[in-house]
């Protein structure tokens, strides 16, 4: 039986329970829907574009009910909801604030969509409580190879999963794969002390992410290594600089790049996308999984 095969079934991985719903890793690709409450996002999606700083006092709630309505209606299997954007040269935002950008809009989020899971997108233990206490049901640390533990132990303790994401402050390696493998391991074992079940963590190698555009192109060439570490793997290259790089697009414009990502990584064992365009991901993943993992359309988590 090939590495593939035995990576792609339903019951290599185990399965998930994030909020209201169970997934049964390999039965299928998820797709997570971004919902940026901020003003600056590279993808110019921000839901408080053009409000002006420091953006507590308006409320994009109604604006994100109704993004958030559109993604699931187009196939979302989750959303992940973020107040500070990640993008080189952003601004840095206070936990008080970033929790005023959050936690109304999860909890309008939870009211309309009682039945899609939301996931927190922070470096902030604070942040990431007010919106599990709002309705969050999973945590994704874009540092969770940093040395501070902090949310694996408030995910512990609130007993939700958790996404451990690869980053580094330079990019700088000498065998990149096997860097980035070596410090989601040690993330994961990090994460496994602070009380975080096995079956609660979710592993992203940080695409675009302390890393050069060539890194980027490199790691989604050998995907398929991290494997290894035997957790479900979830990649955002939605729109990401580096597609444009290669193609000298703007980010409104790196659609079909992104959809082409999403086939490769698909290929390479990829269990969650997650992405600007639902609709569109969603198809070409429902196409990448019937090759993939031969699966039809039309399943459930």
């Amino acid at each position: 039986m090939s590495d593939r095969s035995t990576r792609t079934r339903p019951d290599a991985l185990g399965s998930t329970r994030i909020g209201p719903r169970t997934f049964a890793w390999g039965t299928r690709t998820f797709v997570m829907g971004i919902v940026n409450v901020t003003p600056d996002s590279f993808s110019g999606d921000g839901l408080l574009a053009g409000r002006g700083a420091p953006d507590t006092s308006a409320d994009p709630s109604a604006a994100a009910v109704r993004m958030a309505t559109s993604m699931a209606e187009a196939g979302a299997d989750l959303l992940d909801v973020g107040g500070e954007s990640s993008r080189p040269g952003h601004t840095a935002v206070a936990a008080a604030d970033e929790v005023a950008r959050v936690v109304p809009v999860v909890r309008a989020i939870r009211a309309a969509l009682p039945s899609i899971p939301i996931s927190i997108d922070t470096t902030k233990v604070a942040v990431a409580a007010a919106a599990l206490d709002a309705g969050a049901d999973l945590v994704n640390d874009i540092w969770g190879v940093a040395d501070d533990d902090g949310l694996a132990r408030l995910a512990a303790e609130r007993k939700v999963p958790i996404v451990l994401m690869h980053n580094r402050a330079e990019a700088r390696y000498t065998t990149l794969l096997p860097e980035i493998v070596a410090d989601l391991q040690r993330a994961i074992e990090r994460t496994l002390r602070a009380g975080v079940a096995w079956a609660d963590i979710v592993i992203d190698p940080g695409f675009g992410f302390g890393k050069t555009p060539e890194h980027n192109l490199a790691l989604l060439r050998d995907l398929a290594g991290l494997t290894i570490l035997g957790r479900p793997i979830l990649l955002g290259t939605s729109r990401k600089s580096t597609l444009g790089r290669v193609l000298d697009l703007p980010a409104d414009q790196r659609l079909e790049a992104t959809l082409a990502t999403t086939a490769l990584a698909i290929a390479s064992g990829v269990d969650i996308v997650r992405v600007h365009d639902v609709r569109e991901n969603v198809r070409a993943a429902r196409i990448a999984d019937a090759v993939v993992r031969g699966t039809w359309p039309g399943g459930d988590a």
